[in-house]
């Protein structure tokens, strides 16, 4: 085998991955010889090196911040997702009842 039907694969490979992976993240500029950076969402002031997750569920460092949560994708027809925005997690229980969690197949994200 090649190296360029190696690197085919690879490509289809990664291409067949990506929409398994839902993450969200971005990256910032840090500038040279800044000692600080502001967060996006909070506008709040941390330290070069320091890590921290904001008011939108992202865990962040200087350098840019990613989604801190698993969204889920399958579990059962009488189930419901509901978001819970002061954990950062995503509760899965019954439709009539959510005092009753349920089983989840398939979650991607982080």
């Amino acid at each position: 085998m090649t190296s360029t039907m190696k690197y085919s694969y690879l490509a289809v490979l990664l291409c067949c991955l990506l929409p398994l992976s839902n993450s969200h993240c971005f990256i910032t500029e840090i500038k040279p010889g800044a000692t600080h950076c502001q967060d996006f969402d909070d506008q709040t002031w941390h330290e070069v090196g320091s890590r921290w997750r904001n008011s939108k569920c992202m865990d962040c460092n200087c350098g840019g911040c990613c989604s801190a949560y698993m969204t889920p994708r399958k579990f059962p027809a009488d189930c419901v997702s509901v978001f819970d925005s002061e954990a950062c997690v995503y509760r899965v229980h019954k439709r009539d009842d959510p005092t009753v969690q349920c089983r989840i197949y398939v979650e991607v994200g982080k």
